[in-house]
């Protein structure tokens, strides 16, 4: 991967805020995430601070969001550069046209598109035209490599072009219009532009095809025959089949086990379960009415928690205090959850949680 560095210092603006309404937006996305978990909002964050300055990410708006995050501000520099999505320095206002040149591409024209960009836009990617409206840049894969080529701007894709087509896009967004996405070739999506021609002949299905000798090269010949415009070949007689062999004698089937035997077999089974003796303590309701926020735990979220709550356990001191047995009894008695308590270490963090501990503190990580 390419270096990604921020843009000059001169470029930048003297600093960023979110509209009212973009600032509801960003405060109802962190809500949808834990307590101590509101970093994973930063790459939505991002990605609406650049729509919302015109297409690229400037230093100001990375500090902003790492502030609304709680974020060291190296933390989002690092998301920001390393994610592509993000453009880190001005782009032009009406578009920033990406032309992927991956092998698919490249072998159906992409350098052809790129020198219409040049000669459109700027005779080097990454800098505006003269009147700051358009930019372009090189990339990977976009992913539309059965309708290659193609290129993208902002979340639309443009896909099966020619040269002529590019050059009427870009005149397009250069007159403030924004043309319809898609293939330019006439298909609607990514199918043969030749038109269907698989699976489609009625005699693959009739069953005519089915016997010793026919299938595939018959099916062949039969499409073949069609296309030319002549009767369809007769298919090959199948083979004689010979009668199958009488099937060997068998043993006659055991005898059912005595229902006595059945029972006992059930009890060998059902010992296999954790004993109820190893069941902890548990509690009728929360101590004082007031459960821990059992969320807190890595892993354990609120449907789980209601599960625990079934169960009699509302304390991280609870939990802490299991013995091995406890959390073998516990594991086998979380209904869709099993192996939980034991995969995640719920004793290990309970104790930590237990002390005053949270996720949001300086060392807030999961334990080990």
């Amino acid at each position: 991967m390419s270096v990604r560095r921020l843009a000059p210092q001169e470029v930048q603006p003297e600093g960023f805020a979110f509209t009212a309404e973009n600032l509801d937006w960003a405060r109802k996305t962190i809500e949808k995430y834990p307590p101590g978990r509101q970093a994973s909002a930063v790459i939505p964050l991002l990605m609406r601070a650049q729509e919302q300055a015109g297409g690229w990410v400037s230093e100001p708006a990375m500090r902003y969001v790492g502030e609304m995050l709680d974020m060291a501000p190296i933390r989002v520099y690092e998301i920001a550069t390393f994610y592509t999505q993000f453009q880190l320095q001005p782009v032009g206002r009406k578009a920033h046209i990406q032309v992927c040149g991956t092998t698919p591409c490249m072998l159906k024209g992409a350098e052809d598109l790129i020198k219409v960009c040049k000669k459109h836009i700027h005779p080097e990617p990454f800098h505006l035209s003269a009147d700051g409206d358009l930019s372009w840049e090189e990339v990977e894969c976009a992913g539309a490599c059965v309708n290659a080529p193609m290129v993208q701007v902002v979340k639309d894709v443009y896909e099966d072009l020619t040269p002529e087509d590019l050059e009427a896009i870009i005149e397009a967004y250069a007159r403030g219009e924004k043309p319809a996405p898609g293939p330019r070739n006439g298909r609607r999506s990514s199918e043969p532009i030749t038109g269907l021609r698989v699976l489609t002949s009625p005699d693959l299905y009739d069953g005519s095809m089915v016997g010793q000798g026919a299938g595939l090269a018959a099916a062949r010949e039969a499409i073949a025959a069609r296309a030319a415009g002549n009767a369809q070949p007769k298919p090959p007689e199948p083979a004689p089949v010979a009668a199958p062999p009488p099937p060997p004698k068998s043993d006659p089937a055991p005898a059912k086990p005595p229902v006595a035997e059945a029972v006992k077999a059930a009890g060998d089974a059902d010992s296999e379960k954790v004993p109820d003796s190893f069941k902890p303590e548990v509690l009728t309701a929360a101590r004082d009415g007031k459960p821990d926020d059992l969320t807190l735990i890595w892993g354990v979220g609120e449907k789980l928690e209601q599960v625990l709550h079934g169960l009699g356990i509302y304390h991280f001191a609870q939990i802490a205090g299991w013995t091995e047995e406890n959390l073998k009894w516990v594991d086998q008695n979380l209904e869709g959850f099993r192996g939980r308590a034991s995969r995640d270490k719920w004793i290990e963090q309970a104790a930590k949680l237990a002390t005053g501990w949270r996720p949001s503190d300086p060392d807030g990580e999961k334990p080990n």
